[in-house]
């Protein structure tokens, strides 16, 4: 059956049907020995012979086990593949037994919490999607004491100092001392260092940053440069294809304990 080549190379585990498409274009794609640059383009796995890069993906075509690793980056690591500075990166934290996953979207290297790694690209373009609007929570701690209006500002979207607008975020206050406060912030997009660009726009620069949950996939008891496997029901909520499991889950936050919604 012919399938578009960008879905083909997201099943294979090689990039998300976004970076597919450059790849599309930018000539990396080839059918039978032919480069293929439109991105309408089909082919079907069982007949042709489709290369990216060079490299024939059709083993990768295969039915086989996609893994999904859930992992606790700490600060001071790139998500990335491959950095050529040398820094830390996260798939430096996962066994290479595991295969080549790539990371599902991207934490800044000055923050930590949870991440996904996979080789399922059909995976990763649904939560990176924006259409899709799976939430991502994070634990965020500023400095000073933001007035009720601005972090009014920051729900509705604030233009940042690129002149974008950020879409509207849930910002929960969870706790205020003289010189800092606390808040829950769930967005439902991810442009760079977007929550503390936000911050910094009404003059309170964010102190610790910690992502807490992924859509459904919330792990308390993971310590920073751990992981785990996901499960087969963990998957399948993701997509909202099973029940959330019962009962209220305390999220263990970085010096700070709180239940999660």
């Amino acid at each position: 059956m012919q399938v578009r080549l960008q879905k083909l190379i997201a099943t294979a585990g090689i990039a998300s049907r976004r970076h597919a498409e450059d790849l599309i274009t930018a000539g990396k794609v080839s059918v039978n020995g032919k480069v293929v640059t439109e991105l309408g383009a089909k082919a079907d796995p069982a007949k042709d012979h489709i290369k990216v890069n060079n490299r024939l993906i059709n083993a990768a075509l295969k039915p086989r086990e996609r893994i999904y690793v859930l992992l606790y980056k700490p600060k001071g690591y790139l998500t990335s593949m491959a950095d050529p500075e040398g820094r830390p990166i996260v798939t430096e934290l996962i066994p290479s037994a595991l295969g080549r996953l790539h990371p599902v979207g991207r934490l800044d290297f000055n923050t930590e919490g949870l991440l996904l790694l996979t080789d399922d690209g059909t995976f990763t373009n649904y939560i990176t999607s924006a259409k899709n609007r799976v939430p991502k929570v994070y634990e965020v701690k500023v400095q000073g004491v933001p007035t009720d209006n601005a972090i009014e500002r920051l729900r509705r979207g604030i233009r940042l100092e690129d002149g974008v607008r950020t879409a509207p975020a849930e910002i929960t206050g969870i706790k205020r001392t003289a010189t800092n406060s606390w808040y829950e912030v769930i967005l439902h997009e991810g442009r760079n260092q977007q929550i503390r660009r936000m911050f910094d726009a009404i003059g309170h620069s964010v102190l610790k940053l910690a992502r807490v949950r992924i859509g459904p996939i919330v792990e308390p008891r993971l310590k920073s440069g751990s992981w785990r496997l996901l499960t087969r029901e963990e998957v399948k909520r993701v997509y909202g294809k099973a029940p959330a499991p019962r009962g209220k889950t305390k999220t263990r936050r970085r010096g700070l304990r709180v239940s999660s919604r």
